[in-house]
């Protein structure tokens, strides 16, 4: 049956109070984490390290950047259009001839409509060279995954997670790829969709969570290495790195649903930034080796509603003084996509698969697996389906 909603109303009516609580609670602690953070942008450089050094394990961060000019955590960028052509007019100065590249990936997961388990894993990558002709350059590569590579019937890890993995995996090669492409280039930004801080993999066993290590340290060495930019880029962030550095440092009460993005943004117009930060964050991160201490952060607002977006980098990036430039080039993604970056969007539509993708997959296999002799047998459900498409 369908839901009642007058059902979900009262329900929630009758738990009101308990929602109520759990916000004035939480706003009395915000208050209070907002003022220690007034308070840290005061503080002195070296004042601030001595008082990191007394923490020997996590301090959540470290300042990179100096807090001049910094009011409330925020640095502000001070752009204002009266139009959208006059916003897109100063992107085109900052963009032009500055080639942009984003990859994203889809899949097809086993199910139970065929008797051997097979899958498909398709990536697709956008390159916007941002000039006047309008030329780009997008397409896609695939890969179909065998009953050995899912880790059926052994003690490995679930097929779904296999599948995953190798999706991160093909993304993070073809980034490598156009990195390694254009050494030396300060003509060009990678756009990596989500953190450089694989927390996410502390929930595998060490196996897969070491594979997805290897294409972090793989993407960031490549980076550093034919110095070319990269940014991760998190739209939608829970990260509590700045918030466990003010707990450690100003002995406030550790509270679990405070986080960055909430804590800076009633600070934040659209295209104000924070200090970049150095991620000091315990887990995975301690297992980056070499990149242990150089991946970087800022807050970047990106929309007039909504929390700022989580734009991360390599330390390399600026320590070249590569910052300020950088942050203006994402910030034109971010106008030319209404939001949220163009080149990210595309690259998206480009790999995305869709209802009919995987039925043609299917009768691709269908018929391969008649022409080989393989005995591969469909659901009666599915041969249907086939059939009629």
């Amino acid at each position: 049956m369908p839901l009642k909603p007058s059902q979900i109303r009262d329900i929630l009516d009758a738990k009101r109070e308990q929602f109520n609580a759990f916000d004035r609670q939480t706003w009395q602690f915000l208050q209070q984490y907002q003022a220690a953070l007034a308070e840290l942008m005061k503080l002195p450089p070296v004042k601030l390290e001595t008082m990191l050094d007394d923490f020997p394990f996590e301090v959540g961060a470290r300042s990179l950047e100096p807090f001049d000019g910094a009011s409330n955590g925020v640095l502000p960028c001070n752009l204002v259009w009266q139009s959208r052509e006059q916003s897109l007019n100063w992107v085109r100065d900052r963009l032009i001839g500055i080639s942009t590249f984003a990859v994203d990936g889809s899949q097809i997961y086993p199910g139970k409509d065929l008797s051997i388990p097979v899958a498909l894993v398709q990536i697709g990558w956008f390159e916007n060279p941002h000039l006047p002709s309008g030329s780009y350059n997008k397409d896609i590569a695939l890969d179909v995954m065998t009953p050995g590579e899912l880790q059926v019937g052994s003690s490995g890890e679930p097929a779904d997670r296999q599948v995953n993995l190798r999706r991160f995996q093909m993304e993070t090669e073809r980034l490598i790829q156009y990195i390694q492409e254009h050494p030396n280039s300060d003509d060009c930004l990678v756009f990596f969709d989500g953190s450089l801080v694989g927390t996410f993999a502390d929930a595998f066993d060490r196996d897969l969570r070491q594979k997805y290590l290897d294409c972090f340290l793989n993407l960031l060495r490549a980076s550093e290495r034919c110095r070319v930019p990269l940014v991760g880029y998190v739209d939608t962030t829970y990260a509590r790195d700045l918030t466990v550095m003010l707990q450690k440092l100003f002995k406030l009460p550790e509270v679990a649903s405070i986080h960055d993005a909430q804590l800076i943004n009633p600070f934040m117009e659209w295209g104000d930034r924070t200090p970049l930060f150095l991620c000091q964050r315990f887990g995975i991160l301690s297992d980056y080796q070499e990149q242990r201490d150089k991946i970087a952060f800022t807050y970047l607002k990106t929309t007039r509603e909504g929390y700022p977006t989580r734009v991360e980098m390599p330390l390399w990036m600026y320590e070249a003084g590569l910052l300020d430039r950088v942050m203006d080039w994402v910030r034109g993604e971010v106008i030319i996509g209404s939001g949220y970056p163009y080149v990210i969007e595309t690259a998206d539509q480009t790999a995305v698969l869709q209802a009919e993708d995987r039925q043609v997959f299917f009768r691709i296999l269908q018929d391969w697996a008649e022409a080989a002799q393989l005995n591969l047998r469909f659901s009666r459900k599915m041969v249907s389906k086939v059939r009629r498409r």
